[in-house]
Parts: structure tokens; C-alpha cells; sequence
């Protein structure tokens, strides 16, 4: 019984141990390489501005694209006239697909338009424009 106990005390400790090696105290973005860390960007931006009437949702985005900004080596000037059409493009898609269930008729599906532009041709065209080390990390630059 003892030898028993014994296991499940020590498994325990092996699961805590390694659920604490995997849990992180700071963002993973610094370790992500600057063209994924770009378009998370813009996707946090097309969030901020899709929720922008729920306060909590659009500021909590809004930082995240502020603090992404900071870890990514790329043309600011340049990007900053080109996202923001972007974002309004793909905001402004009309879902109006036959295909919809017919429950979700008459939702605006603002996310789904954001991932829609996360995973578009166009914005991985701005990476390959604006992001000059696409492949780079921030941490990488920090050495």
C-alpha cells in the first residue's frame, strides 16, 4: 500500500514538475520568427478594430498588436498605410453564403473575416514586402 502511494505521490510530482517547465511566465513571441509574429500583428489589429465597440475585447487586441510591434523588425512607415485598407477590406466582406447554417444568418462574423485575413495571400504578400528577415526572431537579434 505504502509502494502504492508512493507511485501516485511521485507520478504527481513528475506531471507538476513538467506542467511547470511548460508553463511560461512572459509572451512566446520574442522566440516566433518576425513574418509570423506580422501577421499576428495584423490579426490583433483586425480584432482590436472588429470589436471595437466591446471595450475589454478591442483593448486587450489593441495592446497585443502594440507589444507585438515592439518584437518585429520590419517597415513600419511602409506597413502602416498598407494594413489598415486591408483590414477594412476584409471587415467590410459581406458572409452572405447559401452555405451558412441557417442559425447563423444574420451574424456579421467579424472573427471568422480576421482569420479569413490572417490566412489571405495578400497579407502574406506584406510579409514578404514590409518584413525584410521574415525567418529572424527577436531573440535571435538580442544575442
Amino acid at each position: 500500500m505504502i509502494r502504492i502511494r508512493w507511485v501516485i505521490v511521485a507520478s504527481c510530482c513528475a506531471f507538476t514538475v513538467g506542467a511547470m517547465a511548460v508553463d511560461r511566465s512572459s509572451p512566446e513571441a520574442p522566440d516566433r520568427p518576425y513574418g509570423q509574429n506580422y501577421k499576428d500583428m495584423v490579426l490583433a489589429r483586425c480584432v482590436a478594430k472588429a470589436y471595437a465597440t466591446e471595450e475589454p475585447a478591442s483593448r486587450d487586441a489593441g495592446w497585443t498588436a502594440n507589444e507585438l510591434r515592439a518584437m518585429i523588425s520590419f517597415d513600419v512607415a511602409s506597413s502602416n498605410n498598407a494594413i489598415p485598407p486591408l483590414i477594412d477590406r476584409y471587415l467590410a466582406r459581406g458572409y452572405n453564403n447559401p452555405g451558412l447554417k441557417a442559425h447563423s444568418m444574420g451574424q456579421e462574423f467579424r472573427l471568422l473575416k480576421c482569420l479569413d485575413l490572417y490566412h489571405s495571400k495578400e497579407l502574406q504578400e506584406q510579409v514578404g514586402r514590409y518584413v525584410p528577415a521574415p525567418d529572424r526572431t527577436f531573440r535571435q537579434e538580442q544575442r
